[in-house]
């Protein structure tokens, strides 16, 4: 069996798998305002701010961004995927000043006390195996002032497919992994943060999904490490037989009521040493 580590660095060897799930927000979200413009606004750092990202992923944030971030902002990007780290560096050593990139763990950071004015980690936090390691670590990466700024989902985010999951990969669905994911959420984030920051606030981010076309659903769902253990394990034959099942299911629910409404949950959580207020 695959520890959590190595679940991980194969989900995320590359942006593909995270490509056909931005994908299906990206087209079909109901809020107007981008997710990744709202994170950015929840940022608060002086006009000289260090500011370090963990889980990174393919630099999205900063390349959504990129006419927003001041000049005197340092910016050190990290994710425990170097084929990430690799992504983001393609991306933005051309376009973003004052940036340096990093394959780092959360659990051992590599940085001296007290350098950030900012650390965030967003939708990342609940694939790291000991977690209050690397918020001990966070903390003590950040100066006295500084705040994480760490976005996850609720109980209730993509609930729908999260059924799908279950009802077409039900040997995977419910493994370890999906408890992990679990780990860390808009309901129990807070009181795990504040075992290392005394202030913790939560601010939500307001979407939904209306998906009015089957494949790119189709196409979230063999992007989940669920549908790929079982396409490793089964046989061709049968595996196809499952996606088209898949399929079928989501075309005559489209073809029935036009779309299909899934419910998002989704936010970040703001915390701060007791010397300031998020």
């Amino acid at each position: 069996m695959k520890t959590g580590r190595e679940t991980v660095l194969e989900q995320y060897e590359n942006s593909g798998n995270l490509g056909a799930r931005a994908a299906l927000h990206q087209r079909y979200s109901t809020n107007p305002y981008p997710w990744f413009r709202w994170l950015f606004d929840q940022l608060d750092l002086p006009d000289d701010g260090r500011v370090l990202e963990l889980g990174c992923g393919p630099g999205t944030l900063w390349v959504e961004n990129l006419d927003r971030v001041p000049d005197g902002w340092r910016v050190t990007l990290t994710d425990l995927s170097a084929g990430m780290v690799g992504e983001s560096r393609g991306k933005l050593h051309d376009d973003l000043n004052n940036v340096a990139f990093q394959v780092s763990d959360a659990q051992d950071l590599a940085f001296a006390d007290a350098t950030f004015d900012a650390v965030i980690a967003s939708h990342m936090l609940y694939h790291v195996p000991d977690r209050q390691r690397a918020l001990r670590e966070i903390a003590r990466v950040l100066v006295p002032s500084g705040r994480l700024y760490a976005a996850t989902n609720g109980a209730g985010n993509l609930d729908r497919i999260k059924t799908l999951k279950r009802t077409y990969f039900p040997r995977y669905a419910a493994n370890e992994e999906e408890s992990r994911l679990d780990g860390f959420k808009l309901e129990n984030g807070a009181a795990q943060l504040r075992e290392v920051f005394p202030d913790v606030t939560l601010r939500r981010y307001r979407d939904a999904l209306v998906v009015t076309e089957a494949e790119p659903l189709v196409a979230y769902v063999l992007s989940t490490m669920f549908a790929q253990a079982a396409q490793r394990d089964l046989s061709p034959e049968d595996f196809e037989g499952t996606v088209d099942a898949l399929r079928r299911e989501l075309t005559e629910e489209l073809g029935r009521d036009g779309a299909i409404h899934i419910a998002k949950e989704t936010g970040i959580f703001v915390a701060a040493t007791a010397a300031t207020r998020a």
